[in-house]
């Protein structure tokens, strides 16, 4: 019974190792634009991740949005400075490279 045992134990850890890897994430990117701006959206498995603010007609900058996560505290706290709304932080891009 003990000789028995041992490949099929064998058998089934090799099965797990060799099973298929789990399947990628549903990634959504969204465009909403009018005169004014263009909002891109990016979404990883339903939850917003990334939102990108573009005026069009003025000088003004380009702007993300730091989505905060459901259920947690942004990292940035009330004392950074930061203008916070209830769905995430907003932060400017000074420098690209």
């Amino acid at each position: 019974m003990r000789r028995l045992a041992v490949p099929l134990l064998l058998a089934a850890l090799c099965g797990r190792v060799f099973a298929d890897p789990p399947p990628e994430p549903k990634v959504e990117r969204t465009v909403v634009e009018d005169d004014q701006v263009r909002i891109e959206e990016l979404k990883v498995r339903g939850e917003a991740k990334k939102v990108t603010v573009k005026n069009k007609k003025t000088k003004a900058p380009d702007y993300e949005i730091v989505v905060n996560d459901a259920g947690r505290e942004s990292a940035g706290g009330t004392g950074s400075g930061l203008s916070k709304s209830g769905s995430g932080t907003r932060v400017w891009r000074i420098l690209n490279f």
